[in-house]
């Protein structure tokens, strides 16, 4: 469990803000997760080392570049298992991950499943704007079937994946969803995502100005709170989630299941792998 103390110093926003520059699209929805996640980070007191920052490929995991915290980006849809390690072995930590829809859903699909499963005490990050950014707009697990573009024309045809009632389904502890057009409200629900034990999904909504500008303005528009307050009953969140329209923001669900953190060994030395592997 992220044990949140009373604050030494006070933070701002700023202290959690690198010297890179961001790359993003003007417009684009993840300046809005990075200015939420600094925010977050300030308002919970985190000392900026005592964060990490986990992320695979994608226009979204580009985010531990621009933060003043630890960072790892890794390779395509394993950032839920770089992250797993991380904490397993150092649970001191505060464990932050930093996903997008295809990196999270498609390849990285299966980690997804497990890291809800493991209950691992992460806050997984997804900015989902419903398409591959970085390579030129290819539908991603999450578009609409009937979305018609030179790449796929007249649209996939499939179902899309609904992330939200998979990670309840799996076992997470904390479903929430936000829009990036709130900054402080997704600055909130992270806030609430890393003081919740166990393993919190929070799905951001993320419009991709350059490949679907039609989310920039149509998803403001649809977006709603939902109407219904969190629950803690799987049962009745299920039924919520199955019947979602994928617009509802705010949390959704908010469990009580025990995060999984192994024991450690008692007087283990490392050296002793180095004999067993000798030549």
């Amino acid at each position: 469990m992220n044990m949140i103390q009373t604050p030494s110093r006070e933070f701002k926003p700023a202290d959690y803000k690198s010297s890179v520059k961001p790359v993003w699209c003007p417009g684009c929805g993840d300046h809005s997760v990075l200015v939420s996640f600094q925010r977050a980070m300030a308002q919970l007191a985190l000392p900026p080392e005592d964060v990490a920052v986990v992320s695979g490929i994608g226009c979204s995991s580009r985010l531990p570049a621009y933060t003043n915290c630890y960072g790892f980006h890794g390779v395509h849809g394993r950032s839920l298992a770089l992250a797993t390690g991380l904490k397993v072995a150092r649970p001191e930590l505060t464990v932050i991950v930093a996903s997008g829809d295809g990196d999270g859903f498609s390849i990285g699909g299966n980690h997804f499943l497990h890291a809800c499963r493991r209950n691992i005490d992460l806050t997984y990050i997804v900015m989902d704007n419903r398409i591959y950014g970085m390579t030129k707009g290819q539908p991603s697990p999450t578009t609409e079937p009937d979305w018609d573009t030179a790449i796929s024309p007249g649209g996939t045809g499939l179902s899309p994946f609904h992330p939200l009632v998979i990670a309840l389904s799996s076992g997470a502890n904390f479903i929430a969803r936000g829009f990036t057009g709130d900054v402080g409200g997704c600055a909130s629900l992270i806030v609430e995502a890393v003081r919740t034990p166990g393993f919190s999904f929070v799905q951001l909504l993320s419009p991709c100005v350059t490949f679907r500008p039609d989310q920039q303005k149509g998803w403001k528009s649809i977006v709603h709170d939902a109407v219904v307050p969190e629950t803690d009953d799987p049962g009745l969140a299920a039924r919520r989630l199955m019947t979602d329209d994928g617009f509802n923001v705010g949390i959704l669900y908010r469990g009580h299941r025990a995060p999984y953190q192994p024991k450690p060994i008692a007087n283990f030395d490392p050296s002793r792998l180095e004999e067993e592997f000798a030549i």
